[in-house]
């Protein structure tokens, strides 16, 4: 059975909102903030983490921005996304580009939940706000990988929203990551 891991880079104060400064947001761009030495520190873990799964799923909007920049990459990293099987939930893409991507049809929760059942390993999802927020909504998530980055922005989009309820998590790893980044990892207590 597959293990739904959420990947997040976020800010101190959990915003996920335009790290790359690309959506206009005021405090857009934060994600380049960070010096040289974090950065390789970063990039080592992140291609450490896509080497481990065996699957990505992504929403539409997160999809079409990887894409964007990964299926044209050379090196071991892109071709390891490349080769990945990606899935993404969206109602609007039809054709996807970037090799072996599918587009999930039907229901988000039923479908992830089938995508769960016949996967064995990590089922990473990067980015895609809305659809970590649908999916820990429905207790699908196993584990967040959160890499905080040492700013507090005082605005934008945090990872969760409104939920319906609380949704009790276990600290089960935390690391160091260059100088200044922290990489968390939680998972969710089912029976709390």
């Amino acid at each position: 059975m597959g293990k739904l891991v959420i990947s997040e880079n976020v800010s101190l104060d959990g915003v996920i909102q335009d790290p790359t400064g690309e959506e206009g947001f005021r405090f857009g761009g934060w994600f380049g903030r960070m010096g040289d030495k974090d950065r390789e520190a970063w990039a080592r873990v992140e291609f450490e983490e896509a080497l481990d799964a065996e699957a990505l799923l992504l929403g539409g909007r997160s999809y079409e921005w990887f894409a964007g920049r990964w299926s044209s990459r050379s090196g071991e990293w892109a071709d390891r996304l490349r080769n990945l099987p990606k899935y993404v939930v969206s109602s609007t893409l039809e054709d996807l580009g970037w090799r072996n991507s599918t587009v999930l049809q039907g229901e988000v929760v039923n479908e992830v939940s089938k995508l769960k059942q016949t996967v064995e390993g990590d089922i990473v999802v990067y980015a895609s706000g809305r659809l970590v927020r649908t999916l820990m909504e429905h207790d699908l998530v196993d584990e967040l990988r959160l890499m905080t980055h040492p700013f507090v922005l005082g605005g934008g989009e945090r990872l969760f929203g409104e939920t319906g309820e609380q949704k009790p998590l276990r600290l089960a790893g935390t690391r160091t990551v260059g100088d200044s980044l922290v990489l968390l990892t939680y998972r969710p207590l089912r029976d709390a």
